[in-house]
């Protein structure tokens, strides 16, 4: 947790191959999953957003196997940083668009 913009920006590139001026929000969680930085670039510039829980951990959601890294949803990142398990959810069925 001690990188700040240009290192968690060389994560990006090197470690996840992404573009981290794509707009995309990416989320970094120590090991002990108390503490998380997100980083996003607003347009004109990298913001950077940090937590410490007092007391407790995030879930993180693993990735699977030959994967680095793991896509999820404004409402998952919702209820991550809530607090709330993303495994023991259980979700509606929606439409989706096909790809």
């Amino acid at each position: 947790m001690r990188k700040s913009f240009d290192g968690l920006c060389g994560l990006v590139t090197d470690s996840l191959g992404q573009d981290p001026l794509s707009g995309a929000l990416f989320l970094f969680a120590n090991r002990r999953r108390d503490r998380i930085k997100l980083l996003v670039w607003d347009g004109d510039g990298y913001a950077l957003w940090y937590k410490r829980l007092e007391a407790g951990t995030f879930q993180i959601p693993q990735a699977k196997a030959l994967q680095s890294s793991v896509i999820i949803s404004q409402g998952e990142l919702a209820m991550l940083l809530d607090g709330i398990d993303l495994t023991s959810v259980k979700r509606r069925k929606r439409y989706k668009r096909a790809a």
